[in-house]
């Protein structure tokens, strides 16, 4: 690995994961806050790291295939506890248009870079919305527990409104993901 600013804030988001999901289930009344703040950390080093690879040249390939994973790792691992822990509809089915637009969509890219036409499928603004929108879901999520629960931060209102986040992100994952398969359409017709 080289060993450069970007790489380590890559490779710090990585150990946040666990770290996320042993604060989530510690069993004291923060618990859910902390694992939210790890969360943010963690995204706030995806933003960092791709600034400063690009702002300070130091793009690798290394952190080219180590920062998609690392996104990948976080919001699958933060849905997948939400998920247990929330158990509805308005929860689980978000989730999982997230998690398999994440599954489709590496796949694809994985197999037009194969092609050689990877910039098919590079990102566009839906996508970056989506992150957005996403990172605000999961945070929110994580940190704020329906009124009840015993948690730091208890309150229906901007619970409901996490989990609207959680919706609008699925939506705009799910159009997002049309809009790259639409783009990659005319290469996948010519190869079958």
């Amino acid at each position: 690995m080289p060993l450069n600013l970007p790489n380590i804030l890559t490779s710090i988001r990585v150990v946040l994961i666990p770290l996320m999901v042993i604060m989530f289930y510690l069993p004291v009344y923060w618990a859910s806050f902390a694992a939210a703040v790890v969360f943010w950390v963690a995204s706030i080093t995806d933003y960092w790291d791709g600034y400063l690879a690009r702002k300070m040249n130091l793009m690798t390939p290394f952190g080219a295939f180590l920062d998609p994973v690392a996104d990948k790792l976080i919001v699958v691992v933060s849905l997948m506890i939400i998920v247990e822990r929330d158990q509805t509809l308005w929860v689980t089915l978000p989730a999982l248009v997230i998690v398999a637009r994440e599954v489709i969509i590496s796949a694809l890219r994985e197999w037009m870079a194969s092609m050689g036409k990877s910039d098919t499928v590079a990102v566009n603004f839906v996508g970056k919305a989506k992150t957005l929108l996403q990172m605000f879901a999961i945070c929110g999520m994580l940190g704020i527990e329906p009124s009840g629960s015993g948690a730091l931060i208890a309150s229906d209102g901007w619970y409901i409104a996490a989990v609207g986040f959680l919706v609008a992100a699925a939506v705009l994952t799910f159009w997002s993901m049309l809009s790259y398969l639409l783009a990659a359409w005319p290469t996948l017709k010519q190869s079958s």
